[in-house]
């Protein structure tokens, strides 16, 4: 197993951390960024100079570009980049203000966006690598309630699938991860729902109101989760998604049988706006 250095946002809690652990006991490095390093600081004494920790919010545009750089100056070489900071803005689209809506976006969709721009130079430069997306089953199929979320995971996807192409001649792999329910911490720890509205009372809307219910059942075991994101590097070539927990597998299938249903349904109607055929 060769030894990697991994860059990864998000690294003091859920999948994050799971995976700064597991690779640091393993015997690779990190560069281990987060808002707030400080709960970090076990396993710098644990393991020294193979853990690299830098501040990072990822809502902040300069400040990554600032430290993707520095990561790659300190380290030398960074193998594997994984986006993992994000978490769920819940509610109907009504009741979320201006500013919930810009730092969900800004968190899941920008902040991967600007992370990619600021790896691919070195990545490429270094003749490969590999760019791992934390994203949901949320990132495939809906939920009420959920609106923002799902455009802030749907829109990210289409960018790394894009990416995919763009970047597979330059050596470098992309692949999204579609975690299900693990006990995380993500829906009671960082979660975030608006003032309700008493109009959404009732409605499907309301069902996201109870997300950070910690009697919710889970599926997945998140350390196993970790585990088989970080084999995923192993496969060549990179898995463009990687699905985890059984939950997620069928979520998944069943919304994409239904659009392709669909879909499928309209291909005379579609066919019927295209110009003539010539003779």
């Amino acid at each position: 197993m060769p030894q990697r250095t991994w860059f990864i946002t998000g690294s003091t809690s859920g999948f994050g951390r799971l995976m700064t652990e597991q690779l640091l006991e393993r015997g690779d490095r990190v560069a281990a960024t987060a808002r707030d390093t400080a709960s970090l600081s076990d396993l710098v004494e644990r393991y020294g100079d193979r853990i690299w920790l830098a501040q990072l919010d990822v809502t902040d545009t300069a400040q990554i570009r600032d430290v993707v750089e520095r990561a790659f100056q300190d380290l030398g070489t960074v193998d594997v980049i994984v986006n993992n900071a994000g978490y769920g803005l819940f509610g109907a689209a009504e009741e979320l203000t201006d500013e919930l809506i810009e730092h969900q976006l800004g968190t899941n969709l920008v902040g991967p966006i600007q992370i990619l721009r600021a790896a691919v130079p070195h990545l490429r430069a270094q003749g490969g690598g590999r760019i791992i997306q934390v994203s949901t089953y949320g990132g495939q199929a809906t939920n009420p309630g959920a609106s923002l979320y799902h455009a802030s995971k749907w829109g990210v996807e289409g960018f790394m699938e894009a990416n995919a192409k763009d970047l597979a001649p330059f050596g470098i792999g992309v692949t999204i991860v579609e975690p299900g329910s693990a006990a995380t911490g993500f829906r009671v720890g960082s979660s975030r729902l608006p003032e309700p509205m008493a109009a959404y009372d009732g409605t499907p809307a309301a069902m996201s109101r109870g997300i950070q219910n910690p009697a919710l059942p889970s599926v997945s075991d998140p350390a196993k989760v970790a585990a088989a994101i970080i084999g995923s590097v192993d496969q060549e070539p990179a898995p463009l998604r990687l699905v985890t927990g059984s939950d997620s597998q069928k979520v998944i299938a069943d919304a994409l049988r239904e659009r392709l249903a669909d879909i499928e349904a309209q291909k005379v109607t579609a066919a019927s706006t295209d110009l003539p055929k010539e003779a």
